[in-house]
């Protein structure tokens, strides 16, 4: 089974519930948080083709519920997560849309999200 304790004590828990039905009770299938934001659709890809001036945009091909549910942690952290809006604060100050601060945001919150799923390291039973 999965331990969710970890989950309950970050903001915006509930639309984090949803990762727990695409991880199944089988997280070790995913292998990296970057395997996470594929699947949940959040990994960045270069915009455009060619000359990109290191600019990404997120690819929309993975899961959308997930995403969604990804989106609205995010947004209620813009809203009351003090750490967060520092965050935007000073990235807006640097020149970022929203649209690119929430990109970052939400691969942050996957990035938390999966070291949450990761499972216990299992230890062997003692042996009498």
């Amino acid at each position: 089974m999965l331990d969710v304790s970890g989950l309950a004590t970050q903001p915006g828990v509930r639309p984090r519930i949803r990762v727990l039905v695409v991880a199944g009770d089988n997280p070790e299938r995913i292998k990296s948080d970057a395997a996470l934001a594929k699947l949940a659709g959040i990994a960045p890809v270069p915009t455009g083709s060619g000359m990109t001036s290191g600019r990404h945009r997120i690819n929309h091909g993975g899961h959308r519920q997930l995403n969604a549910a990804i989106y609205r942690t995010v947004i209620v952290r813009m809203r009351f997560h003090q750490p967060t809006i520092d965050y935007v604060a000073r990235r807006t100050a640097e020149g970022k849309t929203k649209r690119e601060i929430i990109r970052c945001l939400k691969r942050y919150v996957i990035r938390e999200v999966y070291h949450l799923l990761r499972p216990a390291p299992r230890t062997a039973p003692a042996k009498s």
